[in-house]
């Protein structure tokens, strides 16, 4: 039996008719850019989160970059953030300028220590960008308690947990400003790229909205007024953003090209309405898997009480995980490793001078963390084989 780490073939297939149908009502249509289903799948987004503004951008990372930039940090500033993460994480905060300042993890639910950050704060330090990795939130309530005593922002990178809750509340909603990645594999994929950020904040959200398309505009004239406190007259873009936008060459500030295709969003908004769906699957599977492994040597994802847990991947710890890795493999059986790196020993990033034992956590998890098959479209039979393959390793 062969099972992939994530099937996207079986979740197509699962939802053909409709996707292949909203693919063609685009196509058809010919409108591409910035057309109804962006408008629609961000209000969509919204009601889902229960948040004001959901910004759609060309993918994940860029809506950490966005972020960023419109909260107007730049050169010389610090950001804090975990060292046990993707590189886009930090990779965002260096794309405007800014210097990531890594703090290690809590040893169970592999986010980032609360206890940790204050130590790290400096009078550069701008901001905080808690990840909320595999599916799990941060301990939000202890972060903001410190962003609140130093005037500090709260960016979530929430691009693995669509769907989690902390403490009854969304994901995404529980600092100033949020980012979600659509790539493929994540709990809520697109066929491509795609990402988005999404804030309370009315003017944060111009100012986004600008940054996304080049700084131009309607949404740039609003931004630059803003910034700027001016009060100069808003000239209305055109409906038709495909063919010709003539404001779009009045230009305002120094933005991006980020914009979430038609297509994608037409797909997305499909999918939108599986996601709780799926990630109950997932949760259904997570729950099987620590019942059937907790007699085994491996340790099993921890869940914290403050929240759900949307197991945007399904994380064991082995002491011979090179061994156990390979021997799933020779059993049909994928898996990936997440992170093998820390981002504070990573040589991108060597010129900030942290070196071995800084992070302990982080290294540790480093080297025995590994993920297996837990996407939705798993059957009970593959389920199984998997549980009875891990047990059968020595």
């Amino acid at each position: 039996m062969d099972i992939p780490l994530i099937d996207l073939k079986a979740q197509y297939d699962n939802l053909k008719n409709e996707l292949d149908k909203v693919t063609i009502d685009v196509l058809s249509g010919s409108k591409y850019i910035m057309g109804e289903n962006v408008v629609k799948f961000e209000r969509e987004f919204n009601k889902y989160l229960n948040v004001k503004h959901s910004i759609s951008v060309g993918n994940g990372t860029d809506a950490l970059v966005i972020a960023l930039k419109a909260l107007g940090i730049g050169e010389g500033d610090e950001v804090i953030t975990s060292t046990y993460t993707f590189f886009a994480t930090a990779e965002s905060i260096s794309a405007v300028g800014a210097v990531p300042v890594f703090v290690d993890v809590e040893k169970d639910t592999f986010n980032i220590d609360p206890q940790k950050i204050e130590e790290k704060i400096t009078e550069k330090t701008r901001a905080i960008m808690p990840v909320h990795i595999f599916g799990q939130p941060a301990d939000m309530d202890e972060i903001n308690i410190i962003a609140k005593k130093h005037n500090l922002y709260v960016i979530e990178d929430a691009c693995q947990a669509i769907g989690a809750q902390y403490k009854g509340k969304m994901v995404g909603t529980l600092g100033d400003i949020a980012a979600f990645s659509f790539f493929p594999t994540k709990n809520l994929g697109a066929a491509g790229d795609g990402g988005m950020i999404v804030t309370n904040n009315d003017n944060i959200a111009t100012i986004v909205k600008a940054l996304r398309t080049h700084g131009s505009g309607e949404n740039g004239q609003k931004a630059y007024n803003l910034l700027n406190g001016e009060k100069e007259e808003v000239k209305k873009d055109s409906e038709d953003n495909t063919v010709y936008n003539p404001l779009k060459y009045y230009n305002y500030l120094i933005g991006f090209n980020s914009r979430l295709d038609e297509i994608q969003a037409a797909l997305l908004r499909v999918k939108l309405r599986e996601l709780d769906k799926w990630n109950n699957k997932r949760v259904d599977t997570a729950k099987h898997y620590n019942e059937s492994l907790n007699e085994t040597e491996l340790v099993v994802p921890y869940k914290s009480e403050n929240g759900t847990h949307v197991y945007h991947m399904y994380i064991l710890q082995s002491e011979d995980r090179s061994g156990l890795v390979e021997y799933l493999k020779e059993n049909g059986i994928a898996t990936g490793v997440y992170y093998p790196v820390p981002l504070h020993q990573q040589k991108a990033y060597k010129d900030l001078g942290y070196k071995k034992g800084d992070m302990p956590n982080s290294e540790y998890l480093s080297e025995r963390t590994f993920a297996v098959p837990i996407y939705p479209e798993l059957n009970n039979e593959q389920k199984e084989y998997i549980v009875e393959t891990i047990k059968k390793f020595k």
